[in-house]
């Protein structure tokens, strides 16, 4: 009865509460190094998918593919801008507030104002997985646990509930496979794909190379 009155926050289900007192408490116990690695890993996760990202789009550079990869890149920016105007709708205060008591991993608890839904980091890293498994399915599978990682370390530090991290995984996978599967019927895509120049014949081609050009 006492976890459900101190987990019952307004705008947060009483299990999201719970569910980050556990693991923010389980955090807590853990080595110096695992916290230390956790902290910093946010970053470092949603980095190292970039670069995957970045090296599609190199593989991908003289392949049909190629709009596939810049679509998704598209989408990596369009989950992130719904990801941070959502914010602006529920004003969710960040959870290392709501429970001052509980020491976090995290150097200090983001400020008011920077809002706890949706964790745009874990957009960012899903929307990257998506962005890379739609492409390439073997670079995917090893995009996923880091992007999984990336979510989860925002909980283990504290600066994020359960829920957040969540929603933040929906919109970006969600938003980055819609900008994949349309962006690249557009014609400012289309005109990224390689070969589209030289399929063009050239003036006069048609005479060259026509029946009795030699």
């Amino acid at each position: 009865m006492g976890m459900a009155i101190e987990t019952r926050i307004e705008n947060v289900p009483d299990v999201a509460g719970g569910w980050y007192r556990a693991i923010v408490e389980w955090a807590a116990t853990t080595p110096e190094f695992v916290q230390g690695f956790m902290a910093h890993f946010t970053e470092l996760g949603v980095a190292l998918l970039a670069g995957m990202w970045a090296l599609t789009l190199w593989r991908a550079r003289r392949s049909p593919a190629l709009t596939r990869v810049l679509a998704g890149g598209v989408g990596v920016v369009l989950a992130y801008g719904l990801s941070e105007w959502s914010k602006t709708y529920l004003d969710a205060e960040r959870p290392c507030r709501t429970f001052p008591d509980l020491p976090i991993v995290a150097s200090e608890c983001p400020p008011t104002g920077d809002w706890s839904f949706p964790s745009n980091h874990s957009t960012v890293a899903a929307a990257l997985v998506v962005a890379i498994l739609l492409v390439s399915w073997r670079t995917g599978l090893l995009a996923l646990p880091v992007g999984l990682l990336a979510g989860f370390s925002r909980v283990f530090v504290g600066v994020h509930y359960p829920h957040d991290v969540v929603a933040g995984f929906l919109i970006g996978a969600v938003a980055t496979a819609i900008a994949v599967t349309l962006l690249p019927r557009l014609p400012l895509i289309r005109a990224f794909q390689p070969g589209t120049r030289e399929a063009r014949p050239a003036p006069g081609s048609a005479v060259r190379g026509g029946p009795g050009s030699r």
